[in-house]
This record gives structure tokens, sequence and C-alpha cells, in this order.
């Protein structure tokens, strides 16, 4: 049994990813790791910081961005799937740069990747996700954010990455242009992973993730709109009210050691920082905050009204 892994990548560095954790948390799981690494600024390094990890696991690819063919985010897919065709495992495992896999996951993983090598029914394994806010210590359990995703498939010319790269679709007639397309196309088979992805793209001191924001509002509506968009904005990010969130007491990965001994925006944190009374992050609506009630405590964090672009097997 042979397991890819592979990530997409951009101005990493510049935006605060990381990317480097995020590699190497899965590089003892895997046997080879692509990287499709686009045109970042001159004044990025992340090429820099991939190399410094000195695993000849590690292949780089250097891509173009085009977002006027692809917009909408649609680039995201795109460059996944060229990394995607570059790996030659059984099992590919798809990280994004802001993603990080526990240590303490990675026996379950090969195991569950073993079980089911021969199942062809089983085309995929599904995560769950938590999603840190602010800092290291909070995390979100909302309607408002994805609960679970794909992040190992089965290598198969017909599943490519879909929309924005959140997940994975089974497109036997893909155009390679139009990755929100539906017609003709089907969810993918999946069984629990049994694991968690620890997911930190809302965690990065309050002017990067501001930076971050403008950057993919460019990548989905254009650069214009951004910097129009943006001029009416702070600098700084506002998290709003962190004691209105889950408190993580678990251990984060010790890829994230480094990471997280950066941490030094504490006093632009509530309570030093108050939240806008202007702007309500979706997680903080009212509409939203009824639903996660309803669904944790009475559905057993089982989510309703929301999209899944998997088909759960169960084993």
């Amino acid at each position: 049994m042979i397991i890819s892994g592979f990530t997409i990548v951009r101005n990493a560095t510049k935006l605060y990813y990381p990317v480097k954790a995020s590699i190497q948390s899965i590089l003892p799981l895997v046997d080879e790791f692509i990287v499709a690494l686009g045109n970042c600024d001159e004044d990025d390094h992340t090429l820099d910081e991939i190399q410094s990890i000195g695993s000849n696991k590690i292949r780089i690819i250097h891509t173009i961005w085009d977002l006027e063919k692809y917009p909408n985010g649609t680039e995201y897919a795109r460059q996944t799937d060229l990394a995607k065709k570059e790996c030659k495992g059984d099992w590919l495992f798809y990280l994004q740069s802001d993603e990080v896999i526990h240590e303490k996951y990675l026996p379950v993983l090969k195991k569950r990747c073993e079980t089911f090598l021969h199942d062809t029914d089983i085309e995929g394994l599904l995560f769950v996700f938590k999603h840190f806010w602010g800092d290291y210590n909070h995390y979100i359990e909302s309607h408002s954010w994805y609960a679970r995703e794909i992040r190992i498939i089965r290598n198969l010319p017909y599943i490519h990455s879909w929309g924005d790269a959140q997940s994975f679709k089974n497109i036997p007639d893909f155009d390679g242009v139009d990755y929100y397309q539906k017609k003709g196309t089907h969810k993918l088979k999946v069984v629990n992973a049994d694991a968690y992805v620890y997911h930190y793209g809302w965690v990065r001191p309050p002017q990067y993730m501001q930076t971050k924001r403008k950057a993919f509002t460019a990548i989905y509506k254009g650069t214009v709109f951004a910097e129009s968009h943006f001029r009416k904005e702070e600098s700084e990010f506002n998290f709003g009210n962190l004691d209105k969130l889950n408190t993580f007491h678990e251990t984060h990965p010790r890829v994230m050691e480094d990471m997280i001994g950066k941490f030094n925006w504490q006093d632009k944190l509530y309570p030093n920082k108050l939240p806008d009374p202007k702007t309500k992050h979706k997680h903080e609506k009212w509409k939203n905050r009824l639903l996660s009630y309803i669904e944790k405590k009475l559905l057993n964090g089982r989510q309703i009204f929301t999209f899944k672009n998997y088909t759960l097997v169960k084993h």
C-alpha cells in the first residue's frame, strides 16, 4: 500500500499559514508528498520554508495561478487537481496548508487505509474538523461551520477537487474548467477516518488575519473589489468575544510547537479588545446559535439543513 500526501500553497509565510507543520504532520505516514507551489510574491518565503523540512519525500511542482479563467475560488480546486495528478499512491491524503493532523491519529489512519484498500466501494475517508479561532485555546462548534470533510481519497482519475477545494466529487465527464459542475456528478462514498483535522486558518495575528481575508477575497471576487472593500475596514481583524467559544483542553500536534511559541497577540483579543457591535461573525448570529444549540443538545452533534458533499457508508 502506497499513500501520497499532497497540498497547494501560495504566499504561505506572507499570510501566516502553518504550511511547514501541515506537511510535517503526515510525513511519517505518507510515502511521498506533492506540493503545488503557486507563483508567490517577492516578499514571500514559502519555498525556503518547505525546503527547510529537508525530507526526500517532498516533491515541489511550480504552478501559475490563473484567477481570470478560474474565478470564485475555483483556482484552489484546479491547483488541487494539479497536485493530485502527480500522486502515485493507492490513497491520496490531502491537507490544505492551514490544516494539521495530530500524531496520535497516524496509526489509526494507516489501519483505516489498510482495512479499506481492497474495498473498492469506498472512495474516501471522512474527517471531523476542529476549527480554532483567535488563539490556540478556543475553537468553534457551530451550525455555520462544516463539521466533517473528505481528506483521504482513492487515486482514481474521475475524482476531482470540487468547488473551492473544500471537498471532492466523482466527475466522470469533467471539462477541466467548471469546478462547480453539478450535472453528471456523484458524491463520494466514504467511511469515517476516526480522526480529526485541526484547522488553524483563523489563528493569526489580527493584522495578518485581515491581510489574509483581503487576499482570499481577491481570489473569489477580484483584486479591484478586494481593494475597494478593505479600504473601508480596519487594519486589524476583530475576533469578537472568545469567552463564548469552546475552550481547548487537549494537546496540539507536536509539529505546531514553533507556531504556538510565536503567539504574541493576546492583548489584541477579547477582553482587551472589545467586539465590534456593528459586526457579528457567522457563528455569533442568533439563527446559527439557535441551530447550533439544537444540534448539540438534542441531536448529539448531528448537523441539520447543511450540504454534505459525501455519502457516508456505515461499517
